[in-house]
């Protein structure tokens, strides 16, 4: 009887230090790490601003009609064929309403550094694992961004009312 105690005890031991026995020391490491991983987020991305050139983006409250025009050109021959203008989604999310869910510097950072984006940026990421096809990079200009986000404000005015409710 003796001898079957013993490595009884040996086995149960085993097993609970497997199921949880030295997790403390495992458990603050990952929490070490998560801190670590809350501070090395990039200010901009708290912000919701994205990650890439775009700063600050000084929006008019009177639309641009040039800006919309060069806009709607550059969305037909670029984005078109993923992006429709209501908030159906077809390889990508719908634009409707996009400027009043996203700030602007987020909007024309996706759309000039949208490879860095995709691999940093929180809710780029959400973006892709909702539409499962990555968004190319199209070498948008940053003036053509700045057009395509005017004529997205001027589409939201059309689609919902309002715009520019992100900010």
């Amino acid at each position: 009887m003796k001898k079957l105690k013993l490595p009884v005890i040996l086995i149960a031991l085993m097993i609970m230090y497997a199921c949880g026995g030295g997790g403390s020391e495992q458990k603050s490491e990952q929490q070490s790490e998560q801190q670590t991983q809350k501070k090395d987020v990039p200010e901009s991305i708290k912000q919701g601003k994205g990650i890439g050139e775009v700063k600050e983006v000084e929006l008019t409250v009177e639309l641009d009609e040039q800006m919309i025009k060069r806009g709607r050109e550059i969305y037909e021959m670029k984005c078109s064929s993923c992006h429709k203008l209501t908030d159906q989604r077809v390889v990508g999310p719908g634009f409707a309403g996009v400027t009043n869910r996203r700030k602007p510097e987020w909007i024309m950072n996706m759309i000039t550094n949208v490879d860095v984006m995709l691999v940093e940026d929180p809710e780029a990421q959400k973006l892709l694992e909702e539409c499962l096809t990555r968004m190319p990079n199209q070498n948008v200009k940053m003036e053509d961004a700045r057009a395509i986000l005017e004529f997205f404000r001027n589409n939201d005015m059309d689609k919902t009312g309002k715009k520019d409710q992100a900010i």
